[in-house]
């Protein structure tokens, strides 16, 4: 082969190099970072392993995202997380709104002591109005949310005794999630509210330090067999706890507007798979809390009447967040409610 004839055969090979890579591509990163508060099992993070295998799967292995599961990202401070989002130190995060609510307080909509008394509500608030301020905001804030998941009910479970009236919490040490709402709506119950992170509340409930906890069913109370060392359990809805599968705004926008939309629809995909989970056996006639009876728990199932006797108890937290929350917010929550 003469010089010139490779030198031609050659050009043509990088011509054709540049035409299969876009230029958006060929700017991608070969890892974006995922934060997820939780280990890989369970509906939550296998969410988000999920997301990344579509996104890998449907981008033909252009786009990579990397799971960092368990808090890895921020080192044990779960309120870091919406930081990390917003400085790029991670590219996407499936959280708790839980966990975001320090830098957007309006997010503890949610931890509203009493207020989602079913799915269909949460649906509505969360499809509605509400739901698209809610996001709005965070993504003024540089984060964009691309789907909505569920961590689910926040139900309390405990080793002294039945909780079904306000004062069967007197005196109960609870391990609570570190939100300055939920410690409040415990203090107003009687109970006192031991902020604590998990790892650390799984030995103190082993030892009897701790008396009892509050979370979801299917994401902790049955994969942890949390019945081993707590009796009994109270299905109360006293808080629900969304996720948002959401990407820092200058990750998102360093994407082909193509990639955008497939890696929008990825989020859907996966967590609406996601939530089905979360509520698995968890609707209805509520079949899912037969296994928690198969292992001795003694279930508490509140009544409208029982959680109204709760509501009360906890007004004036809940009047006390609405100015914190934003009361047009909260307004327009509570027509969507009434609704339903």
């Amino acid at each position: 082969m003469n010089r010139s004839l490779a030198t031609k055969l050659l050009l043509v090979a990088v011509l054709l190099s540049l035409i299969a890579v876009p230029g958006w591509a060929a700017n991608y990163k070969d890892e974006y970072k995922l934060s997820v508060v939780v280990g890989p099992k369970g509906p939550w993070g296998e969410a988000a392993q999920k997301f990344a295998d579509l996104v890998k799967e449907r981008s033909g292995g252009k786009i990579n995202i990397k799971c960092y599961f368990a808090g890895q990202l921020f080192a044990g401070k779960q309120t870091n997380e919406f930081l990390l989002l917003r400085q790029g130190v991670a590219d996407f995060a499936l959280a708790s709104t839980i966990n975001w609510s320090s830098q957007v307080p309006s997010l503890n909509l949610f931890a509203l002591p009493f207020f989602f008394a079913s799915y269909e509500q949460l649906d509505a608030v969360k499809n509605g109005a509400p739901g698209k301020k809610l996001l709005a905001e965070i993504e003024d804030k540089g984060v964009v949310g691309l789907a909505w998941g569920e961590n689910g009910y926040r139900e309390l479970t405990n080793s002294k005794r039945a909780v079904a009236k306000p004062e069967d919490l007197a005196g109960l040490k609870v391990r609570v999630v570190g939100s300055p709402i939920f410690i409040d709506t415990f203090r107003a119950l009687g109970a006192n509210p031991i902020n604590m992170n998990w790892g650390e509340a799984q030995t103190a409930l082993q030892q009897g330090t701790v008396d009892g906890q509050e979370n979801p069913v299917n994401a902790v109370i049955v994969p942890y067999q949390l019945w081993q060392v707590q009796k009994h359990i109270s299905i109360w809805h006293y808080a629900i706890d969304p996720l948002i599968l959401g990407a820092g705004k200058e990750t998102l926008a360093s994407f082909s507007a193509e990639d955008q939309a497939m890696i929008k629809k990825a989020a859907q995909d996966a967590c609406g798979e996601e939530i089905g989970r979360a509520r698995e056996g968890l609707a209805g006639d509520l079949p899912g809390l037969a296994k928690l009876r198969e292992n001795g728990m003694e279930v508490t199932v509140f009544s409208a009447e029982q959680r109204a006797t709760f509501r009360a108890k906890t007004q004036p937290v809940y009047d006390t967040w609405i100015e914190k929350i934003g009361a047009e917010l909260v307004a327009e929550a509570e027509k969507l409610v009434a609704k339903q």
